[in-house]
Parts: C-alpha cells; sequence; structure tokens
C-alpha cells in the first residue's frame, strides 16, 4: 500500500523513486529554478545595469558586462539547455528523440564559451582549474552519450552525467550566498571565495548524482526510464 501510493503521487517524472530518488528529483527542479533565474538576472543586468547594487555586486556585473557578448554566447544555450533536461526525464515525452539531439549541439557551445569564460574567471585560477576540471567532465559526458546513442540505458546514464554537472553552476549559488552573507566575518572577497564556491557546488552535484547512478536502485531507475518509458 506504501509503494502504491509513493507511485501515484510522482506518475510521470522518475517513476517508482526511493527515497533518495526524491531528493534527488527535487534538487534537479530546485537547480533548473535557479539556473533559470541567474541567467535571466545576468541578461537583465547586461542590458540594464542596476543603478544600485551592492559594491560587491555591482564589481561583479562590471566584470561580465567587461565581455559581454562572450557571456551572452555563454549563458543563453545554457539557459535552453536547463529548460530542454526536464523533457529528458518526463515520461510523456519519453519516446521523443528531439530534446536529447538538441543537447548536444547546445552542451558543445555550452562548454566552448565555458573555456574562454574561464579567461575572465572571478576566482582566479582555484575558479578556472575547477571550470576546467568540470567543463571537461560535462564535455566528455555528452560526448560518451553521444557515442553510445544506440545504447538507450548507457546514454541515458551519461547524459545524467552531463546534466547534473551543468546544474552545478546552479548549486554554487548557495554557496556562493553563504560566501556574501558571512563576509564581514570572515573578509573574504569575491575573488578569494568564487573559486571555492565553484569547487563546491560543481563537486557536489557531480558527486551525488554519480554515487546514485552507481547505486542498485539509480541502476534500476535508469534502465526503466530508457528501456520502458511509457
Amino acid at each position: 500500500m506504501k509503494t502504491n501510493t509513493v507511485e501515484g503521487t510522482t506518475k510521470g517524472f522518475f517513476p517508482e523513486p526511493q527515497p533518495f530518488s526524491r531528493w534527488l528529483r527535487i534538487g534537479f527542479w530546485v537547480c533548473i529554478v535557479i539556473a533559470v533565474a541567474v541567467v535571466l538576472r545576468r541578461i537583465v543586468a547586461l542590458a540594464r545595469p542596476p543603478q544600485s547594487a551592492p559594491p560587491q555586486l555591482a564589481q561583479l556585473d562590471a566584470a561580465f558586462a567587461s565581455h559581454a557578448a562572450l557571456t551572452l554566447a555563454h549563458i543563453i544555450p545554457a539557459l535552453v539547455f536547463v529548460l530542454l533536461t526536464p523533457f529528458v526525464y518526463l515520461h510523456r515525452f519519453a519516446g521523443a528523440s528531439w530534446p536529447k539531439r538538441l543537447l548536444f549541439p547546445l552542451g558543445f557551445a555550452v562548454g566552448v564559451t565555458a573555456y574562454a569564460m574561464s579567461k575572465y574567471s572571478v576566482g582566479g585560477w582555484v575558479e578556472r582549474f575547477a571550470v576546467l576540471l568540470f567543463n571537461s567532465l560535462f564535455l566528455f559526458s555528452l560526448f560518451r552519450a553521444w557515442q553510445l546513442r544506440r545504447d538507450p540505458v548507457l546514454t541515458l546514464r551519461w547524459t545524467t552525467r552531463a546534466i547534473a554537472i551543468l546544474l552545478g553552476i546552479a548549486t554554487t549559488r548557495p554557496v556562493m550566498g553563504i560566501f556574501f552573507a558571512t563576509s564581514r566575518l570572515t573578509h573574504l572577497s569575491p575573488q578569494q571565495f568564487f573559486g571555492l564556491a565553484f569547487w563546491i557546488g560543481f563537486s557536489i552535484n557531480t558527486l551525488i548524482v554519480e554515487f546514485w547512478l552507481r547505486s542498485q536502485a539509480g541502476k534500476s531507475q535508469i534502465e526503466r526510464m530508457a528501456m520502458h518509458p511509457s
């Protein structure tokens, strides 16, 4: 009876979830909301720079404005990528191939521009190394998903890895918020904590999803979604 109740409340997305999977699903949607909000905020800030932003935030806005074209070339494909990710898992779209096909060129654009954006890293080499590592893992995961596209289970596993890594940028935002909120105590500037926030945020997403994919629950769930979409 308990299992049937759980299944009935989650029909259409991540069928038959275990407790850990439910938290993973919540984290997935939270990351999407944060990622979309961050991109929209950046687009607005580039178009109309705020006049009364706090000094640290104003410095960040100015830094991104100094390479606005590259920033837009990076965040707009990333926004579309993020908006497409639910279609990879939603039941009613499970048989559609177009969301997965679009992720590959969009992901390539995001990855290439991320390498270029690392030249302007706010957190210096600490942030730059994080971007180089996780962006390379992101592109490798996408490449493996494309390479194994005739195997639906392996394709979904590697696509999930890529999605988790990209959504790591959303996880960095609450971490940055903590650093901003405690800056009066720590006396850390964005240049000092941005790199740490990147390492923490991307590591959280990558490790949690990798742990789930390697768990028995994750393996069986990926197989069900890939082989029995209806």
